[in-house]
């Protein structure tokens, strides 16, 4: 269904089942990150009136969820921590040229962040699914459902505000140039890296 063409190897859960906290952080990090997109995507391009209606609705849900990590990082008893660079993005980011019609920069900013909601929707499926946490890997598997209506809101967006033949080209193109970022990924404690 997310179309990824190198799914992350399992054994990244025994990475993750190491050291918990720091993938609490790194998430709560990535749902804080996710707010910001949608705020930057209102602020760019407000006159995307639909656009707008969903951002709004998605920063106030991905707000929750960035609180509900950070509950469970206080109920262990830990605090959260900060914040570091996320390679899987910075990488991905490279792909598509800068510049470009306004069109062609929204285009390829709603095809980031759907790509990134299909690799969170995909590990989150994992962590559901091999977590010896069953708290956690409950919580993970309410997660993914999230994330997958994220991946494909953001597809759809840039399928009715772009040529959708020209986009489905760009997706393809991204989905395996990513696919080459995630074959030297794959080896910490982060929900992408």
């Amino acid at each position: 269904m997310l179309g990824l063409k190198l799914p992350t190897d399992p054994r990244w859960v025994n990475i993750v089942e190491k050291n918990i906290e720091e993938i609490l952080t790194d998430h709560a990090f990535c749902e804080q990150k996710a707010t910001s997109t949608a705020i930057s995507l209102i602020v760019s391009f407000p006159e995307y009136t639909e656009l707008v209606q969903e951002m709004t609705a998605l920063v106030k849900e991905e707000m929750s969820h960035f609180k509900m990590v950070h509950d469970k990082i206080i109920e262990r008893g830990w605090v959260l921590g900060r914040d570091r660079r996320d390679d899987y993005v910075i990488q991905l980011v490279r792909f598509f040229p800068k510049g470009g019609s306004r069109t062609t920069q929204l285009v390829h900013r709603l095809l980031y962040a759907a790509l990134i909601e299909a690799r969170s929707c995909e590990r989150f499926r994992l962590l559901s699914e091999a977590l010896q946490d069953k708290e956690l890997a409950t919580f993970y598997r309410n997660l993914m459902v999230s994330e997958a209506n994220h991946y494909t809101m953001f597809l759809g967006f840039a399928r009715k505000y772009g040529n959708k033949k020209e986009v489905d080209a760009k997706w393809q193109q991204l989905l395996e140039y990513e696919a080459e970022i995630m074959s030297n990924l794959g080896n910490t404690e982060a929900i992408h890296g």
